[in-house]
């Protein structure tokens, strides 16, 4: 083989076409072959054929050179290596001695939320760690970090959503009963439905998680911020999944998540679904939270389900999941997940738009969702009176043996008439209190609140306020029918001890009332009589019923008497209503 310019060339071209196929190591031995073959070949020296192969390859004559030693050294194949043992950079934890321990103590520190670490909230970032590094007189790049926390078990995690924190004593139990439940409502054909409320979701252009397929350059535009906007309101979803018939159904509100709405949920899905889906049914399982609209202390649940069972003829069993494992409600992993999977990366501009949403739901295991708008109103703090609730305790609610606070069942036909709800207290004789305007020299009681009204009702609003600490959360609705005075009489009252001097004692017997239930609203009244020049003493101080009635005489004034005073009593339990309690024996 000649050495000329030509053959250069040609092993140029040669060289330049095996390159790409080649790794270090398989280069590195050809071209030491190559320098071998042309050395024996021509007779050249070994020294000058490794300069003609390194020069027509364009490589260092000690790569070829390499590779011809490892040739005449018996050269065996290493799959996996490039370089022999040893060769190469040595590594950045080799070349400087406590670079690993800084590495891994970094990382202990912020893994272990150490409160003194600099780096608490920083050492999982590489970048960070490299930067911690060099500030300690250590070179490491990022990867060289990486792999230094691999090799010791480190690597990238998210938080898993694990911890319950503080578990029940009976939390395990509780959930086999419902299990046990479940499967004899089921092996018996009744109906059994997860209930719950799905989070509030505001509408408008507000941006939602996950990505849809879209033209290029085209995304969905949404607000930059999460700020709620009231114009714009927001829906309520309570869901009822129906566990047997993998099917769910959503009441869509507008209003707000009460003990009412969740009822009417539930009769709604009975009406337009449950009822077709099980014709013959006599009684209804329903597991469900222990809080939000359906708590398990909510007296507005109880009495709605008492209602609802009375309606439809059910006898409806509630089973509560223990506090703080909402999660493992069936409706949650195997429904509102898939609904929200349907929402994402698609704003719900309008109430119409969830109902849509939800309706489109759909999994490769059969589910299928109905969705309805509802858009009734249901105001918050509605209250059930004590005497509906001890009905319903007695004769309506049955609590199971083992966790009634939990698990309880609703008949549906009470073996008695309900009891008539107790009659609002009569308030003051319109009379007594006509006579006792007259007195103080104002006009009648209805032209005092025209005159008097808004300036008493800012005061009482201005009290209010100090004792909350700020403004109402909602407007005030109407007046309870339970009140125990009028603005009218608490007027009068406050104006007979402003101008007359009377007391608070005197003038409570006169309109049959404890004196803290007069003077307590009574103060934003003076106030407003100031405000109304209607404050300053006028007439006789009246301190006593006698002197009431002779200056009611005087000026041609009668005074109604007041009622009698109701005595007093108290009974053991267990004891007929109006049976005294027998004084102690003597000692």
């Amino acid at each position: 083989m000649s050495a000329d310019g030509a053959d250069v060339a040609v092993l140029a071209g040669k060289y330049a076409e095996l390159r790409p196929h080649l790794d270090e190591r398989a280069w590195r031995l050809y071209l030491g072959s190559e320098a071998r073959a042309l050395a024996g070949a021509s007779g050249r020296a070994l020294p000058a054929a490794v300069a003609v192969v390194a020069g027509a390859a364009g490589v260092s004559r000690a790569t070829v050179s390499a590779g011809a030693g490892e040739l005449a050294g018996g050269a065996v194949p290493s799959p996996g290596r490039q370089r022999r043992p040893g060769a190469g950079r040595p590594r950045a934890e080799d070349a400087q001695a406590g670079l690993r321990e800084a590495v891994l103590g970094l990382a202990e520190a912020g893994t272990r939320g150490d409160p003194v670490a600099e780096l608490r909230w920083t050492t999982l970032s590489l970048r960070d760690l490299e930067r911690e590094l060099a500030a300690r007189g250590l070179r490491a790049g990022k990867d060289a970090v990486a792999r230094i926390l691999k090799e010791d078990g480190y690597s990238l995690q998210g938080m898993a959503k694990v911890l319950e924190g503080s578990q029940h004593p009976d939390r395990d139990e509780q959930f086999r009963r419902i299990s046990a439940a479940v499967a004899e409502f089921t092996a018996a054909g009744d109906p059994v439905v997860s209930v719950d409320a799905k989070k509030k979701e505001q509408l408008g252009p507000f941006g939602r998680q996950g990505r849809a397929w879209r033209p290029g350059g085209d995304p969905v535009r949404v607000r930059s911020h999460d700020f709620p906007d009231p114009g714009l309101g927001r829906v309520v979803p309570y869901g009822v999944y129906d566990i047997a018939a993998n099917r769910g159904f959503v009441s869509v509100g507008t209003s707000r998540d009460t003990p009412a709405f969740a009822v009417a949920s539930l009769r709604r899905w009975w009406l337009e679904e449950g009822s077709l889906r099980y014709p013959g049914a006599k009684r209804l399982l329903v597991t469900c939270d222990a809080g939000g609209s359906n708590a398990c202390a909510s007296r507005g649940w109880k009495s709605g389900l008492a209602a609802l069972a009375a309606e439809t003829g059910l006898e409806v069993t509630v089973m509560h999941f223990p506090p703080g494992t909402s999660k493992w409600n069936k409706i949650e992993h195997r429904m509102f997940c898939h609904v929200t999977r349907t929402w994402r990366a698609r704003p719900l501009m309008t109430a119409q738009d969830a109902v849509a949403g939800i309706a489109a739901t759909v999994t490769a295991r059969g589910l299928k969702c109905t969705a309805v708008l509802d858009e009734a109103g249901y105001p918050e703090g509605e209250k059930v009176p004590e005497a509906r609730m001890r009905y319903l305790r007695g004769h309506v609610i049955t609590r199971h043996e083992q966790r009634g606070e939990w698990n309880y069942t609703v008949r549906p036909a009470p073996p008695g008439p309900e009891p008539e709800p107790a009659p609002a207290p009569a308030g003051p004789d319109p009379a007594l209190l006509a006579a006792l305007a007259r007195l103080a020299g104002l006009p009648a009681p209805a032209d005092l609140l025209v005159l008097a009204g808004p300036a008493f009702g800012a005061a009482r609003e201005h009290r209010l306020a100090a004792e909350r600490g700020g403004q109402r959360a909602r407007a005030s609705g109407p007046a309870s029918p339970y009140r125990k005075l009028s603005d009218e009489a608490v007027l009068v009252a406050a104006a007979c001890r402003t101008r007359l001097a009377m007391p608070w004692a005197l003038l409570a017997r006169l309109l049959s009332v404890h004196p803290a239930s007069l003077s307590v609203p009574a103060a934003p009244a003076v106030t407003a009589l100031h405000v109304a020049g209607l404050g300053k003493p006028a007439g006789p101080r009246i301190r006593t019923l006698a002197s009431l009635h002779q200056h009611a005489s005087a000026a041609g004034i009668t005074i109604p008497a007041p009622p009698a005073a109701a005595r007093r009593t108290t009974r053991k339990p267990g004891t007929a209503p109006g049976a005294t309690r027998p004084n102690p024996p003597p000692k």
